[in-house]
């Protein structure tokens, strides 16, 4: 039972924080139609800066995550309009060429200004305990991540199903010249759109920073796992991306846990079965014939 509640505590939450960086890459990908591989160099740079921010200018935790989500989403913005306003009518061959590219460029800046070595993570003493839940002990912090990231997904698909700025994203992506004629500006609204899925990344990238250790390598080293997450999601699927998710971090938990060595093929094996057993998505409706 202790090694079940281990699996499944640590397992849940490390799946909830690749679901939020996976959901800024399933806004790209799946409501803006961009093959967007650099969006884990986003991560990477959000969980770079707030460790800076924390242990060389002294700032609090959570400022220090604000302040570098909002950092990056600014970032992204000049991004956007220097590289990706071009990638959207380029083919999906360029945009991933671009993409990687810009990973590339990312990783080599890490290494350059931060060293090739593993970015040490100082978390405050009110979050760095653990705590007794009868079966056994479980780390405050994973506890407090587990809460954000929950309260973070459900603001995001009430934002995108429940209001009027989602419902302009999805007739931009599906008719965009329709919506232009409408009055909406569709060049801002993919902006700010792209905007908020860095953002999304960047948060993930500095509270996932003590379970998803910060190195050069980053934005490869975990850009499977949220490749994996966003194909078996289904297209801008929310909601499934919260299953999928938990699924691949109880998967590569119980793999860590029980087979150090092959932890990778077990994931790898998930995904081939799920994609020939629901190729449009894990939880994604079958097909009629």
């Amino acid at each position: 039972m202790s090694t079940l509640a281990f699996i499944l505590l640590y397992g849940v939450s490390y799946g909830l924080v690749l679901c939020l960086i996976a959901l800024g890459m399933l806004i790209t990908m799946g409501l803006m139609r961009v093959v967007n591989l650099a969006h884990g160099a986003f991560a990477a740079i959000g969980g770079y800066l707030s460790a800076t921010l924390i242990a060389h200018a002294g700032m609090p935790f959570p400022l220090a995550i604000c302040s570098a989500v909002v950092a990056v989403a600014v970032l992204s913005l000049a991004v956007e309009r220097l590289v990706y306003v071009y990638l959207y009518t380029a083919s999906e061959l360029d945009q991933v060429l671009v993409t990687i590219g810009l990973d590339f460029i990312v990783v080599a800046a890490l290494a350059l200004f931060f060293g090739p070595d593993v970015l040490p993570t100082r978390l405050p003493e009110s979050l760095a305990g653990s705590v007794d839940l009868g079966f056994r002990t479980f780390e405050v912090y994973r506890i407090v991540v587990t809460i954000v990231c929950i309260a973070v997904i459900g603001a995001l698909w009430l934002g995108f199903e429940r209001t009027t700025i989602g419902a302009q994203v999805r007739a931009a992506v599906d008719n965009k010249s329709m919506t232009q004629a409408m009055g909406i500006n569709v060049p801002r609204l993919f902006s700010l759109t792209f905007a908020l899925g860095c953002g999304l990344a960047a948060l993930g990238g500095a509270m996932g920073a003590p379970m998803l250790p910060l190195e050069p390598m980053w934005p490869f080293k975990y850009l499977i796992l949220i490749l994996v997450i966003v194909a078996l999601s289904g297209s801008g699927n929310i909601r499934a991306s919260v299953g999928v998710a938990m699924i691949v971090g109880i998967v590569e938990t119980a793999g860590r846990y029980f087979f150090p060595q092959f932890a990778a093929f077990f994931i790898y094996l998930l995904l081939i079965a799920l994609m020939i057993w629901r190729r449009d998505g894990l939880f994604a409706r079958r097909r009629t014939a």
